[in-house]
Order: structure tokens, then sequence, then C-alpha cells
């Protein structure tokens, strides 16, 4: 930490004399992102004195290094050499133009959940940890909030919910996150700090909302928010064995009525293998989740209790507990951090209930031929999407609006030993999972015949096309491109998800 200014001016006049004479340990080609690694030496003193009191270096020797750079999945992960953990929006300003001048790599990081293999590029980069620029505060208004770039979904849906407020109209339906983004502070690679509004910047507000990682690292945003619609939420958990899948299927398909289910109401299942149930065969997890009472949500959760699963659980319980209630939790296994995480979205319009057993027949088959890979789940969203339809198409950057169900293929190997699965980290089993996922893929996009594959930005795996991840429009990518190059033109943001120019 830098708690005085003196030690700032003693350095920079010490930069400013040195600069022609010692070139910098970090110098190297702008197209090559494998960068020496940083010496902790230069890095204190050279970025360091530029920090705010509050903010920290870490290095592969700290302490708290590991924590900083654990991710959700180890698969082609970054690798990182420097942690810098900024105090104010004005440290990353600080760092990206640090990193920038001196071509280093560097990476916003918040909670490590993003896991597309192109995060892999990242080599002897500076990971820019931004958690501490975590504050939450509902405006005066009361319909909106100022959320700080380092803040946890938990954290926000907590402090809306103890004032009696929500971040959507019905909380986690209705619209997408990106819809009721007001304004947003962002930093671009050159250091320069803008708003982004549709005011101010609407060009990158446009792009910011669908394809934000490639322009810039958003420090703080202003969130719509709207009062809180009911006190408790409902929610029912089945678990079915295979023989019910079809008539699951056809139920779930009459439930979202092609696009339309009540906006109350969402739904998710999965495939997954659970021996306290059986050894011999992968069970279906299949949940309901309604945005009001027991008695209310009975017209949609009765045809799933008179189908006879083998298990189920339903509750009512407030918002801010649900996820938990349900398994999906911060402290849950889906959450947990140290595993390999191979994701293959497809956008879905309804279940083809045909090829959904082909599925669950495939995952059934490569699962019990490696049982290493028995740890993997198929699974499939369905959110309620009037909100989301109702946005024009051309007003933000995301492209898949149109799409009813999100379909994903997960897979899970542990590196460590663990009840669920033991296995130890083996790289010679990368292509036998990546070759089974892209099968698994194939096969649900199959299910809708003359449709092409829509992949869900934020589950992409990374070897998807770029129509495929921000749409088939031209006009579209064109846009996109064109903002790529004014904002970013050497392409500091390609490491996820890059837009090519």
């Amino acid at each position: 930490m830098y708690p005085t200014l003196l030690p700032f001016i003693v350095t920079l006049e010490l930069l400013i004399r040195q600069a022609v004479a010692l070139p910098y340990v970090f110098e190297r080609a702008v197209n090559d992102t494998t960068a020496l690694a940083p010496s902790q030496a230069d890095t204190q003193r050279q970025l360091g004195p530029l920090l705010t009191s509050g903010a920290t270096i870490y290095f592969p020797d700290s302490p708290q290094f590991a924590n900083a750079t654990s991710r959700w999945s180890v698969y082609a992960e970054p690798k990182i050499a420097v942690v810098v953990e900024p105090a104010s929006a004005k440290d990353v300003a600080t760092t990206v133009q640090f990193a920038s001048k001196h071509n280093i790599p560097f990476l916003a990081v918040n909670k490590g959940h993003g896991s597309t293999s192109t995060l892999g590029v990242v080599k002897n980069g500076i990971e820019i940890h931004i958690r501490a620029l975590n504050q939450i505060v509902v405006n005066a208004d009361g319909r909106s909030a100022s959320v700080g770039g380092g803040s946890y979904n938990q954290e926000l849906i907590d402090t809306l919910w103890n004032q009696g407020k929500a971040s959507g109209k019905s909380s986690i339906s209705d619209s997408v996150l990106i819809d009721n983004i007001i304004d947003a502070d962002l930093v671009l690679a050159s250091g320069q700090t803008i708003t982004v509004s549709d005011k101010s910047n609407s060009d990158l507000f446009w792009g910011l909302r669908g394809a934000g990682h490639n322009f810039g690292i958003v420090t703080r945003f202003t969130l719509k928010i709207y009062n809180s619609p009911v006190n408790d939420w409902y929610f029912a958990q089945f678990i079915f064995t295979q023989d019910k899948l079809e008539a699951m299927i056809q139920q779930v398909n009459k439930m979202m009525n092609n696009g339309n289910q009540r906006k109350e109401l969402m739904n998710y299942f999965i495939y997954a293998w659970n021996p306290t149930i059986s050894t011999t065969e992968p069970i279906i997890v299949f949940t309901i989740y309604y945005i009001g009472t027991k008695d209310q949500a009975s017209p949609y959760t009765k045809p799933f209790f008179d189908l006879g699963p083998v298990f189920h659980n339903d509750s009512s319980v407030s918002y801010p507990t649900l996820a938990s209630a349900t398994g999906l939790g911060d402290e849950d296994f889906s959450c947990a951090h140290g595993f390999n995480r191979l994701q293959y979205p497809v956008g879905l319009l309804n279940y083809n209930v045909s090829n959904t057993r082909a599925v669950y027949n495939l995952f059934k088959q490569q699962t019990t031929a490696v049982p290493a890979l028995n740890l993997s789940t198929v699974v499939f969203e369905g959110y309620s999407l009037q909100g989301v339809k109702a946005v024009p198409p051309d007003s933000t950057a995301y492209p898949h609006r149109e799409d009813n169900i999100l379909a994903l293929f997960t897979d899970l190997r542990t590196p460590r030993s663990s009840i669920l699965a033991v296995y130890a980290r083996n790289p010679s089993l990368d292509n036998t999972a990546v070759t089974w996922a892209r099968k698994v893929r194939d096969l649900m996009h199959a299910g809708q015949p003359g449709r092409r594959l829509n992949a869900y930005v934020n589950y992409a795996f990374g070897d998807e096309t770029q129509e495929q991840v921000y749409g088939y429009e031209p006009w579209r990518l064109q846009r996109l491109r064109g903002l790529k190059k004014k904002y970013d033109p050497q392409g500091r943001f390609n490491f996820y998800e890059p837009i090519k120019v």
C-alpha cells in the first residue's frame, strides 16, 4: 500500500529520468500474447506508486495470490503473474494504462466464473481483481441503484431486497440484466474512463449490452430497480427416472407454450448421476420456480407430481434464499472453484422429445464408458421471456432474443479427490471430453432442423463462429467490428470471445 504522496513523486521522477536509458523488462511485440513473467521489483517500483493508498499488488508467492486467481473452471485458465487489487476506479484506469503502455496482457476479474477457452491465451498477464469495487447504493429516486463492478449477484439481491426492491419487475424473470442498465462507467484500453448511456457514447452503450467484454472494464453501473412483487417464492423440485422422460418433456413444452410461459414461472432440468438413487442410469432433476404461493403454482406443478417422481421437495422461501434452497447457492457444488468445466450452449425454440431422449442416451453411454466424466451434466433452462422479447432486437448487441430455451452441456472434471468423483488431473482426457461435448451439442441442435446454432456468449466454449455468438445479421457484426476498431484497435480486450476485425 502507498499511504503518502512522496513515494509517488520520487518514483515518478525516477521513471522520467530513466525512461530512455532503461528498457522495460515486460516490453514485447504487439501481437505476442506470451509476455515475459513480470518482475516483482519492477512492478512494485513502477506501478505501485501510481496506485492509490488502498490498492494492493499480489505476486505468486503472496498468500492472497491463490485466492485472487482461483477460478470456477481451470480448463484453459489464464496464466497470471501479477494481481492488482484496485481500491478505486482510478486504480483500474492506472493499471490499464500501465499494462497497455508496456504491452502486457491484462484481464479484469470479479468472481472468476468466466469459462471460455479463449481465456487461456493470457500468459504472464496482470489480473485486475475488481472485487473491492463492490459498493451498492439505492438512489434517492427509489427507481435505480448504483452498483460497483466488483459486486456479487447475491450481494445485489440482498441489498435490494432489504429495502423492498428487486433488480427486475419479477426479480429473475421478465427481462435480462442488460435491459435494465441505465448507464455505466467504463475504462477503455487507453486507460480513459468514460460514461456510456443512451445519451452519452450511445454507440458504445449499444455494444456494451451484449458484447461489453470486448471494449472495456465496467467499474460501476446504474441499474433500474423495482418494488419487490411478493415476499416469498415457491419452488418444487422433482427427481425422475429415465422412463418418465418423454412424459415430462411433453408437460414442459405445454407449460412453456412456445415462449409464452407465464412471467411468474421459470424452470430448468438436468441430466446427472446420483448413485443414491441409481448406479446404472442418470436421473432427471426438474425444478419449477413460481413468483407467488403454492396454491397459485399448483396448476403448473400438479402435472409433474402426477408423473410419480422418485423424490420431490417443495417450499416457499424469500427470494434471497431461493438459490441456496435449490442447491444453486454460492456455497454449493455448482459454484465451487477448481474444476475443469467445459460448456457448450445451444438456443432452442422448444423441446424435440425424441431428440431430448437421444441426448439422454448419449449422456448415459459416454459417462458409463468414461466414469471420470460422471460429474458432467446436461442443463436445460426455461425462463419467462415476455420482457426479453418486448425489447427490439436491434436496440442492444445481444442477438438471441428469439430463443425460448437455453440448453448446454457442462463437463466437470475434478483435479483432486472428491466423494463425487476421484481422478487425477489428466490432460489426455481433454480431447475425449471436447469431442463428446461437441457431439452432445450437435445432437441437441439437430432437434430443430433448418435452424442455425445460437450460442449464448456467457456459456460459449470458445470454438464457436462469430455469427453463432454475436448474431447472423451482417449489419450487427459490422457494427460490432466498427466499435472494436474504434475503441480497442490493438485488441487489448481480446481474451473473452473476442470480436475479430
